[in-house]
Formats: structure tokens, sequence, C-alpha cells
């Protein structure tokens, strides 16, 4: 149970074999901490928090004890991440479970088995990930957001609060509703990162078009985000 330097760890929090917890790391009362885990240096892990349960998955199995190592693909949290009080990250069933680094889970997130975000991602509270979910950097998920299982959000899209989310989400997309749909660029994610004005006003071609098959083509210094949606969608939200 390695545990870095000047970290501030109520007396309450439990923690388990096989977890690692890096410098300047601090963790508030009642948290529950579950191997195999990896916390970086410098999270703010809030009260009431779970990181390591196994997965909701039927048949997996369960440890008896809250101590032992969970048998199963573990969790790893980024540098500098903030995990909000009452949220719940699983292990994982397939793939580690993964929060990039500089992440912010708000209160009360469901962060299921298998689910991989990359770095800079901001979730409001109540937000609900299926199983296997895959976020790339910097997205933003508004309030109540849920998210079927397998789904892939493209890096800088923005998802409004109370969206349910069965497709595939494009990058630098901006997407609400019941099921969500498509409503243009995240323009202001995408002018805060300092990306240039003419190649946002390219991917809202893109998506006034409708299809990526008949749209202006996408601007060399944004494809790479496109490159790996497209590698990992299966059902995407835009064709």
């Amino acid at each position: 149970m390695p545990i870095g330097k000047n970290c501030q760890i109520h007396p309450t929090v439990v923690i388990g074999d096989e977890v690692t917890i890096g410098d300047g790391v601090s963790i508030g009362p009642y948290a529950v901490l579950t191997g195999s885990l990896e916390i970086g240096d410098n999270c703010w892990i809030g009260s009431s928090v779970s990181l390591g349960a196994p997965p909701e998955w039927i048949g997996k199995e369960h440890p008896l004890t809250w101590t032992e190592r969970s048998p199963h693909q573990g969790i790893v949290i980024g540098s500098g991440t903030t995990i909000r009080e009452l949220t719940t990250v699983h292990q994982g069933g397939e793939r580690p479970t993964i929060i990039g680094r500089n992440c912010f889970i708000m209160n009360r997130t469901s962060v299921g088995h298998d689910v991989q975000m990359g770095d800079g991602c901001t979730v409001a509270p109540s937000t609900t990930f299926g199983g296997h979910v895959t976020m790339g950097d910097d997205v933003n998920l508004g309030i109540n957001t849920v998210i079927h299982q397998r789904r892939v959000i493209g890096t800088r899209a923005m998802v409004g609060m109370g969206s349910i989310v069965p497709k595939d989400v494009p990058p630098y997309a901006t997407v609400f509703g019941n099921p969500a749909t498509l409503h243009g660029t995240n323009r202001v994610g995408m002018s805060r990162s300092g990306i240039a004005e003419d190649d946002i006003a390219a991917i809202e071609a893109v998506y006034a078009a409708g299809s990526f098959g008949t749209s202006p083509a996408i601007p060399d210094s944004l494809s790479e985000a496109f490159t790996w949606w497209r590698e990992r969608a299966d059902k995407p939200l835009v064709v």
C-alpha cells in the first residue's frame, strides 16, 4: 500500500491491498479504495467516494473482504484529477478503468466498468456511464447525462444536461436531447482551447452538411482527433 508524500487521508478511509497513492493526494472521510488502484499525484478524492468495487457484471467475482485485491482489471486515475463526493468508479472487466489527468468528476457520478476517459474531462453531477465507454480529451458532460455502454465520445465534445447518448459522438460536436442529436460544434470549448477561427468554421461546415461523406475537408490540425474517433466508433451519430 504505497502512499506518497504530503498526503491528507482521513482516518475513516478504507484502503485495500495493491492501492498506490501518489504525492499530495487528499482523500475525504469514508472513502473506500480497493486495489488494484493507482491514484496519481495531487488528486482530490471526496467523502464517501468508492474506487475499485467489482464490475456490475453478472458472474464477475465479488471479494469477501474490503482489503483483498479485486480479481479484475484495475483502475488508473491520472494526476491532478478531482473526484467529488458519493462518486463510484468500478474495476474494469476486460480492460482497466481509466480516468485521465486533470479531470473534474462531480458528485454522484457513476463511472462503470471498463470506462476510459482522456485528460481534462469535465463530468457534471449525476452522470452515468455504461460499461466500456471511451472518451477523448477535454470532453464536457452536462448534469444527468446518461451514456449507453460501449459508446465513444470524441475530443472536446459537449453533451448537454439531461441527455441520453445511445450513439457515438464525434469530436468538437455539441449534442443534446433524448436521444442526443447533433447541434453543431462546441464553439466555446474550441475557442477556449486556442483553435483557430478558420478551423472552427471548417468543422461547423462539416456538421452543417450532416455527413462526413459529403462535407468539406476536415482541417489537418484537427484530423488526428477524427482519426482516433473513427477507429473506435461503430455506431456513429454522424457518418
